[in-house]
């Protein structure tokens, strides 16, 4: 069952969902705020937009939600491709106006085109679910992309959690769990990551790519730009 798509639905169609909770691997469950996928351009914060406007030539926008981010996309007059792995996500996209939308596993895409920008914000890179998945995705990453092609995204250091705690030692720190519950439906576990500044500099140069932190902040979210080319 799509339980984070159920709830997308609930807000898509009334304005309102009920409380969907995100269970995890490392403290109490959350509540997940669904207004919060359904924000306009003025609503989002200054990392993604910054993003935006550094994405250039043909997009493809990785766990695109809902659209919000290819609405803007779309905006600026620019050539992209959302995709998510949501069937309900990916209909909802297109009532909203997202011209191109494909329901697919960026882990096993096979595209049509190659693109010169993957954009993969709101900690998207995350669904990689793993080092390990995130080494693997961006080597298989360079044949979704032009010569001169980008990818741009965001993530977190999550070195907070354990100020008090020894880090695990079984694996990288970054790895959680996940599971999303919607009016007492559970979905499944998923794997996610969040990688540290240092670990992606050092991963993506030994994979061919040239990494940049674009900006920072200050709260321990930062944008990342791994380009093909040095000059980006």
């Amino acid at each position: 069952m799509d339980v984070f798509g159920s709830a997308l639905l609930d807000f898509y169609h009334t304005g309102k969902a009920d409380r969907l909770v995100l269970h995890n691997s490392y403290a109490e469950p959350e509540e997940m705020p669904v207004d919060l996928f359904f924000r306009d351009e003025e609503e989002m914060p200054d990392l993604e937009i910054n993003a935006l406007h550094l994405c250039k030539g043909k997009i493809l926008d990785v766990g695109a939600g809902v659209g919000s981010h290819a609405l803007v996309l779309q905006n600026f007059n620019v050539n992209v491709t959302a995709v998510d792995i949501s069937e309900i996500a990916v209909k909802i996209m297109k009532q909203r106006g997202v011209k191109q939308a494909i329901v697919a596993d960026i882990l096993h895409f096979t595209p049509l085109e190659k693109y010169d920008t993957i954009l993969m914000l709101m900690n998207g890179i995350g669904l990689t679910g793993s080092l390990k998945g995130f080494e693997k995705f961006i080597s298989d990453a360079k044949k979704l992309l032009n010569v001169d092609g980008q990818m741009l995204f965001d993530s977190s250091d999550i070195s907070y959690l354990y100020e008090d705690l020894p880090k695990p030692t079984s694996k990288y720190f970054g790895e959680v769990s996940y599971q999303y519950e919607y009016k007492g439906e559970k979905g499944s576990w998923f794997n996610w990551v969040y990688l540290d500044k240092d670990t992606i500099i050092q991963v993506a140069e030994r994979n061919g790519w040239y990494a940049k932190i674009l900006l920072d902040d200050g709260e321990d979210q930062f944008l990342v730009q791994l380009s093909l080319t040095q000059s980006g």
